[in-house]
């Protein structure tokens, strides 16, 4: 495994907004390395997992690493927006005196990363979103095809019963905290064959353990800012987005139905896609070092194809009428429509 948890890797940095909210970050990787800002998943924390070390060196890359609001060690932001995520971004890049970076967000992050790539042209560079999901007004789409029983009730709960879904995910919560492996068990219906073997490896069990403790360390004040901002108006112009954006899902994926990046796909111009045949959620794990390499490869302007891949990880070759052709694992094929690549 090429995964370890973040905060393991760097000591914890703080800073403070104009409006008193502090925000929570680590830094990884080589520290004159090119910067890119990883957000995380939902629930999830700056502890999640990403690359080891060295293999951060030797991509040149610089892991900002932070706890959204109500997570961690950030402090809560009542009805934040996705669109929120933007000035949080903004306000590390500028302690850190970084003027421009790339970002990635999986799964709740995947939003927020598109959030920083359409508020903040001209400093972000590139952008990924991994096992992303649509905006709830997205045209076309219907939201909760293909969605597994956890992630629906949790979302239908947010839009009919706020105190409702303050019930239920405080006491998820608590039982996260408290051992991860029994809320694990309770996502076990919407995992595919290949996420339930990766969750019984020890290591990443222990990764999971480690950024789920930290997530929750507020209780679930973060969790259900998160489902509330991703079920209400994102306030993101999708219009604005200049920058490449390598979109990334698993076909099998139950959690965030592959039609929501498909649906994002069709919204951005810059976007490259990458659909992994017979993958599901937890593979976006597995593929984030071979997604930071196509963004390395990217940013340092080096076209390198030799770099080892996993599975479903994209290969671009010149397509019809200038556009791209990404091979994924298992031979499926899936194409970029204008002139943006990560890869």
């Amino acid at each position: 495994m090429v995964l370890e948890a973040s905060s393991d890797r760097s000591h914890v940095e703080r800073v403070e907004k104009d409006d008193g909210h502090t925000l929570a970050f680590v830094r990884s990787g080589d520290p004159s390395g090119y910067p890119v800002f990883l957000m995380h998943g939902t629930p999830g924390s700056r502890n999640g997992p990403c690359p080891r070390g060295p293999l951060l060196y030797r991509l040149g890359l610089q892991l900002i690493s932070y706890d959204r609001p109500g997570y961690g060690g950030s402090t809560r932001r009542v009805n934040r927006r996705v669109a929120d995520a933007a000035e949080d971004v903004r306000t590390i890049a500028d302690k850190l005196g970084v003027d421009q970076f790339a970002v990635v967000g999986r799964s709740g992050g995947g939003p927020h990363a598109l959030a920083c790539a359409a508020l903040l042209p001209g400093r972000v560079s590139c952008a990924a979103a991994l096992v992303s999901m649509a905006p709830v007004d997205a045209a076309d789409l219907d939201w909760y095809e293909g969605m597994g029983t956890f992630n629906r009730t949790k979302y239908t709960t947010a839009d009919s019963d706020h105190e409702e879904l303050l019930a239920r995910l405080t006491a998820s919560a608590e039982l996260t905290r408290l051992d991860h492996r029994r809320f694990l068990a309770l996502l076990e219906p919407s995992t595919t064959p290949e996420d339930r073997q990766l969750l019984e490896d020890l290591a990443f069990l222990r990764l999971l353990g480690s950024t789920y403790r930290e997530a929750t360390r507020q209780g679930a004040v973060g969790w259900i800012d998160d489902v509330l901002a991703l079920r209400g108006p994102w306030g993101v112009p999708f219009d604005d987005i200049r920058c490449p954006v390598l979109l990334w899902h698993g076909s099998d994926d139950q959690f965030s139905p592959v039609e929501h990046t498909l649906w994002l796909h069709r919204r951005l111009r810059t976007s490259e896609l990458t659909i992994a045949p017979g993958i599901g959620h937890f593979g976006a794990m597995e593929v984030l070092p071979d997604i930071l390499a196509a963004l390395a490869r990217r940013v340092h302007g080096d076209d390198d194809r030799d770099a080892p891949r996993h599975a479903g990880t994209p290969r671009t070759t010149p397509g019809p009428a200038g556009a791209a052709v990404t091979l994924a694992g298992g031979g499926a094929t899936t194409r970029r429509d204008q002139k943006g690549s990560c890869g």
